[in-house]
Parts: structure tokens; C-alpha cells; sequence
């Protein structure tokens, strides 16, 4: 009998797409996806390190699984708990000794090895850890995708960073920068798109650092992108996440040259003080910024940003945190992620002085996320009347009803007929509501 996998993913896209290529691995297993934990035979956490108290929210998840292993166990039955992703790769002894009945910790460069780990534990028992950074690219040893990824599909293209901000743990537990060779991603492009994936994500920690094949970087990523607007059926191409100091002129072209590239770009700059940002070693200006985001608009007139910011870093003052919310009015952002900034143990930042009290970086982050949002409900509202090509993914909530992506990514629903998903088709839009887009069809015929 076939077995059953559950994986909860938890943080970035590059952690949605490990999660996928796990599944892989494990399926010559016997392993098929299922709908809870409760139905598996292997449940896997795919955690993230970022966000404030990642480690514990871990350790509540396990403290849930806890009963329902043994209650496996005293039926006869067996369940394996792994830990993968980034909490694995930095916590991964600390997981062991807090969590005895956890029987896998895995970093993110070793989930090829998984089926390894697995038979292990099926065969000897104990636990396994394996959080190396192994000398072998992880990618030359996965399988082709064991199902189709939908109309939409995250690729990853590149992992790691070399930039050391001083709030961030990926160099620590991603390592360094690695940019897998051009010819892999195209070759898992096509296969994608003969799939019917019709819209790509290239996904990197520091995507635009791509460097493939040659160490001069023979290969950037805007050369990666033309050559996969070649590929039959391919109609959009995105990537994330991108740090300013990589926007190259190639990239900038790329973006007025390149019609499947997205007129949509998430361009973290993480504060709008230059005071902050050096001592956050974010190695870029607040001008520096706002040149890049010219240098695209002149190139790309329609195009759209978001961005990443960070409040209350330490040392943040009253007028560093005003020059933000400056810098945030100038730009205009069609949506933006910000979060109060909490230390990473192991970090620079969390060794600073000046920390900000949680009543400031409160006020603060209350006053940037009304603003952000401000600016998001207008942009939404100016896409009223006009018409845009939606990508249709899936069925809406309402019969008759099919959802799918603005070039913005905005999550659009219209009336439609269930042929049309995974198809391009022109959408008047009609009304901006809290979350998404209503519009209507605007041709018999679509676009793909």
C-alpha cells in the first residue's frame, strides 16, 4: 500500500518549492501526498528562521505531533517526524535533545538525501542529523518533478547570499551563494511548461546575484530570463527576491525588452535612512534606491514595486524611522511586507546596543503599515476600468467563477467558463475589494 506524506511548510517561496522537491524525492519511496497529518505516515516540518520565535513555533508543532505518534505507535503503526529547512540547519542538535521522538533533521542543502535518512530510520532506528554543507550540488541529484505543478510554478535558480546583512541568518544557514547551471533550469522549465505551466517564479535568496555556468558570470539573470521567454507555452516570468546592489543594466533592459517578464518587481530596501541601512550593511543608499526604481520606470513605464522594511532596528530614531515613511511616499508601492525587527541569535544586530523598545517599533510599524496599506488600496482602485491580461489558476468561490493573477499579482475573480484555466485571457476589472479584483471578461476569444 502506497504510504502517505504530509509536509507544513512554513516562510519563503524557496521553502514552498523545497517542500515540492522533497515530495520528489520520496515518492520512488511509495510515498503520495496527504491532506493532514493525521492520514501520514511521515509528516515533515519545512521551517523558516526569519520571523521573531521561529524555533518555538517549531517546538509547539512538534509538541501537537507528540500524541499523535504515539497513538500510531500503540496501534502499530509508525510515523516519522522529520525537521527540515532553516531552524533544522541552525537548532538542529537543540531539536534532538528537546524533541527525542523527532526521527529526522535535515538542513535545506540535504533533502536529496532524504530517501537515505528515511530507509535509515526504517532499518536501524535512532535519529538521524544531517545539517552539512555537502560538496555535491543538491540538484544534480533530484528527480524529475513527480507531478505537475499547475498553472503557476515556483524554480529555484539560485540559493544562498554572500551580502552578511547584519539582521539576517540565511548566509548562516543557506551558506553561500550558489547559482545552478543555466541549462539545468531550462531543462526543468520546459518540462514545467509541457506540464501546462504557463507562469514561472525564479527563486533565489539574492535571486539577481545569478551567476550561472562560468565564474565571470557568463550567465546573469537577465540572460536566464530571455532564454526562457523562448520556451513554447511559457507566457510569464517573474523572480524574487532581489537585493539593489544586483540590478544590473542587462536586468533593466531585460524588463523593457522581455514581454513575459512581469511588469511587477520586489525590491526589499528594508529603511529609508542611510544611517540605518550601514548599520545594517545593506551596502546601498536610500538614493541609491530611489535611482534604481527611476532607472526602472524609465525602462519599464507601467511597472510596479514592493518591498521589505524593517522597523525599530536598533539605533532607529525618530528621524531615521521619518525618512522611511519619506521614502516610502516618494516610490509608491503597490504592496509592501513590514515587520518589527526582532534578533536573530547569532547576528550582528543582536549584539547592538540602542535596542528599540516594543512600544516604539509598535507605534512605528502601526504608522508604516497604515501608509503601505493607504498606497495599496490606491493602486488597487486605479486598475478599476481598465483591462489586463489574467492568468486564471484555479475556481473561485462562486460557480461560474474562476481566480487568477494581474501582471501586479493581484488576485482577480471574474465569471468565466472552466476552459480557461491555465489560460491567458483579457479581464475588464470592475471593482477593488479588500483582497483582490472583480472583473468581467472583455473578449470571446483569450490570449492563450
Amino acid at each position: 500500500m502506497a504510504k502517505k506524506l504530509y509536509i507544513k511548510t512554513y516562510g519563503c517561496q524557496m521553502n514552498v518549492y523545497d517542500s515540492a522537491r522533497m515530495a520528489d524525492v520520496l515518492a520512488p519511496l511509495g510515498y503520495a501526498p496527504a491532506a493532514a497529518a493525521a492520514e501520514a505516515d511521515m509528516v515533515i516540518l519545512n521551517t523558516c528562521h526569519i520571523r521573531e520565535k521561529a524555533a518555538e513555533k517549531v517546538f509547539s508543532e512538534l509538541g501537537r505531533l507528540r500524541p499523535l505518534k504515539a497513538q500510531k505507535s500503540a496501534a502499530g503503526e509508525r510515523l516519522i517526524l522529520a525537521v527540515a529547512g532553516c531552524v533544522a540547519q541552525a537548532e538542529g542538535a537543540e531539536i534532538l535533545a528537546r524533541a527525542p521522538f523527532v526521527d529526522i533533521v535535515l538542513g535545506p542543502q540535504t533533502y536529496h538525501r532524504l530517501g537515505e535518512m528515511v530507509a535509515q530510520v526504517a532499518r536501524a532506528g535512532g535519529q538521524v542529523l544531517d545539517t552539512e554543507f555537502p560538496p555535491e550540488d543538491k540538484f544534480d541529484f533530484l528527480p524529475e518533478a513527480a507531478a505537475p505543478r499547475g498553472v503557476s510554478a515556483f524554480l529555484s535558480v539560485q540559493e544562498g547570499c554572500d551580502k552578511f546583512c547584519t539582521f539576517c541568518v540565511v548566509p548562516y544557514t543557506r551558506g553561500a551563494e550558489l547559482s545552478r547551471p543555466a541549462a539545468a533550469i531550462l531543462a526543468e522549465a520546459r518540462r514545467l511548461a509541457a506540464q501546462g505551466t504557463r507562469e514561472i517564479t525564479l527563486l533565489g535568496q539574492n535571486v539577481n546575484a545569478y551567476r550561472g555556468d562560468t565564474p565571470d558570470g557568463g550567465w546573469g539573470l537577465a540572460r536566464l530570463i530571455g532564454a526562457l521567454a523562448e520556451i513554447d507555452g511559457l507566457r510569464r516570468i517573474r523572480y524574487t527576491t532581489s537585493h539593489p546592489l544586483d540590478v544590473d543594466d542587462a536586468l533593466v533592459a531585460a524588463h523593457r525588452d522581455v514581454p513575459q517578464l512581469m511588469p511587477f518587481l520586489h525590491l526589499p530596501v528594508q529603511s529609508g535612512a542611510d544611517r540605518v541601512l550601514a548599520a545594517m550593511n545593506r551596502r546601498h543608499t536610500a538614493d541609491d534606491y530611489r535611482r534604481i526604481v527611476e532607472r526602472l520606470r524609465r525602462a519599464r513605464p507601467d511597472i510596479a514595486f514592493s518591498s521589505d522594511f524593517i522597523v525599530g532596528f536598533p539605533g532607529e530614531s525618530d528621524r531615521d524611522f521619518a525618512q522611511t515613511l519619506a521614502l516610502v511616499r516618494e516610490t509608491g508601492f503597490a504592496q509592501a511586507f513590514s515587520f518589527n525587527y526582532s534578533a536573530r541569535p547569532g547576528t550582528p544586530a543582536a549584539l547592538l546596543p540602542d535596542q528599540v523598545p516594543d512600544a516604539v517599533k509598535n507605534e512605528r510599524l502601526a504608522e508604516l503599515q497604515a501608509l503601505i496599506a493607504e498606497q495599496q488600496r490606491a493602486f488597487n482602485a486605479a486598475a478599476i476600468g481598465r483591462t489586463l491580461d489574467v492568468l486564471f489558476e484555479k475556481r473561485g468561490r462562486h460557480a461560474g467563477q474562476l481566480v487568477g493573477r494581474s501582471p501586479y499579482l493581484q488576485a482577480v475573480h471574474a465569471p468565466a467558463p472552466e476552459r480557461l484555466i491555465g489560460a491567458l485571457a483579457p479581464v475588464r476589472l470592475t471593482a477593488a475589494l479588500a483582497n483582490s479584483l472583480a472583473g468581467e471578461l472583455a473578449a470571446a476569444e483569450t490570449l492563450a
